[in-house]
């Protein structure tokens, strides 16, 4: 199916610290953006250990990737404003049970 918009219609007002290269990925849904739940077990035992981890609001990683290479992905942390705060790979954690949907990203209505 074609598309002819973008994928959130606020991405840009919403980070606008993040890489223009994040932004376009994400726009055309190869990467995806998910909102790290800090009130989680898993969130707060991890912080603990990547002390970077304790600014990031978001992560953004592979829509696609393929789970007999999750040791291979590559998980991108970024604060609020989309500035990347961490990176971390798939051998390093895993995400299930820490990140939820963004609230605050507005998916663009289709044409």
């Amino acid at each position: 199916m074609f598309k002819c918009h973008d994928k959130f219609e606020n991405l840009e007002e919403e980070l606008v610290d993040l890489q223009d290269v994040y932004k376009n990925s994400l726009q055309n849904e190869v990467l995806t953006i998910k909102k790290l739940n800090k009130e989680s077990e898993k969130y707060k035992n991890i912080s603990q250990n990547v002390y970077d981890l304790d600014g990031a609001e978001y992560v953004i990683f592979s829509k696609y990737m393929n789970k007999d290479f999750h040791d291979l992905e590559k998980f991108i942390f970024v604060d609020h404003t989309g500035k990347n705060v961490c990176t971390l790979s798939g051998r390093e954690l895993n995400l299930y049970n820490m990140i939820e949907d963004c609230d605050n990203l507005r998916e663009a209505k289709q044409c």
